[in-house]
């Protein structure tokens, strides 16, 4: 990796995801997939988010493999380090560092309307701690650090990116230009995947029904077994339509992962039950998922190799990420260290 400015006129993309131990169907098709395309046309960096991880109580041996295994699944599902920096957010000091400062720009106010905030502290009341409250700064810092033009986003996090432009507005109102102003990034392609057993609500992990999700290291028969238990209709007939929630969230998998039209998919398995369908997303998915999972157990069983991978990715964003914390200490009138 270079360690140049980056002057060309491709925009600059920032993204990471946190160690939870389990990616499922709905995070890679939905987000992981796009962040491997978007390598080829934009400047992206991509981080495993653990410092915010760790607003909720995390099992210390568990929460390093988590981490360990996020990096490892994320270069199998196809982040090429040569072409994106990848690296562990606790790895680079320089976002802890700008995240304090930014605190200091942050209004109490701004803070306390965040609707995650309020949702996890009630999630989780007997731990409702100031990083928690906090966390949108350190999302902000992870953002302007490397002046980032655009951060892909689902609806849960838009309200997070709406506030990192609001503190950069307020500390370049103040200072002068020091932040870009981040956009959204909204994907075209990014499909929405629903709970296989209530498809009116997104794949989501913590889910207490584990057939409602699909993980992306889960095993064969284990994925076969949760999409023939998938919610469906009465109707038996493979289209697209009202009231069919179920049907209409298989043929969007079956969509995306073939990349076959829901039309053709429909004709395809005309006069067929959704016993046939059901079978064909799974063999579908499993298919998708298998090299994904060759590659990672290829990456999980060579750690030296993984180590040597984030010390790079961690080397390279702390240099570009340090011109912009110095500029930023600058012009608060700190000393030069």
């Amino acid at each position: 990796m270079s360690d140049a400015p980056v002057t060309e006129k491709k925009k600059v993309i920032f993204s990471a995801i946190q160690p939870s131990g389990t990616i499922t169907l709905g995070n890679y098709l939905g987000a992981l997939r796009n962040w491997v395309s978007l390598q080829d046309d934009y400047h992206c960096l991509y981080a495993v988010a653990d410092l915010h991880a760790i607003t909720v109580r995390q099992d210390p041996k568990v929460f390093r493999q988590n981490i360990l295994e996020a990096y490892a699944l994320l270069l199998a599902c196809g982040i090429d380090p040569e072409k994106s920096p990848f690296f562990i957010q606790s790895h680079v000091h320089t976002h802890a560092e700008l995240a304090w400062i930014l605190n200091c720009y942050t209004q109490f106010g701004e803070l306390s309307r965040m609707t995650q905030f309020k949702d996890k502290s009630q999630k989780h009341s007997d731990n409702v701690n100031a990083g928690l409250f906090t966390y949108p700064s350190l999302m902000a810092a992870d953002i302007l650090l490397y002046q980032a033009d655009m951060v892909p986003v689902g609806i849960d996090q838009k309200q997070h990116l709406e506030l990192t432009r609001n503190i950069a507005e307020r500390f370049n109102g103040i200072y002068g230009k020091t932040f870009t102003l981040p956009e959204p990034y909204i994907s075209t392609t990014g499909a929405k995947i629903m709970s296989l057993q209530d498809p009116t609500k997104k794949m989501s992990k913590s889910d207490e029904n584990v057939n409602a999700w699909v993980a992306v290291l889960d095993k064969p028969d284990t994925i076969m077994k949760k999409f023939k238990r998938a919610v469906t209709d009465s109707e038996a007939v493979v289209k697209v339509g009202e009231g069919k929630d179920g049907i209409n969230n298989l043929i969007g998998i079956m969509s995306t992962v073939t990349g076959k039209s829901a039309d053709a998919i429909a004709a395809e398995f005309e006069g067929k039950g959704y016993g046939d369908f059901k079978t064909a997303v799974g063999e579908a998915v499993i298919e998708t998922l298998r090299p994904i999972q060759e590659r990672f157990n290829n990456y999980i069983n060579n750690k030296d190799y993984l180590i040597e991978l984030y010390r790079k990715g961690a080397e390279f964003a702390l240099r570009l990420s340090q011109r912009t914390l110095d500029k930023v200490m600058k012009k608060v009138g700190y000393l030069p260290r």
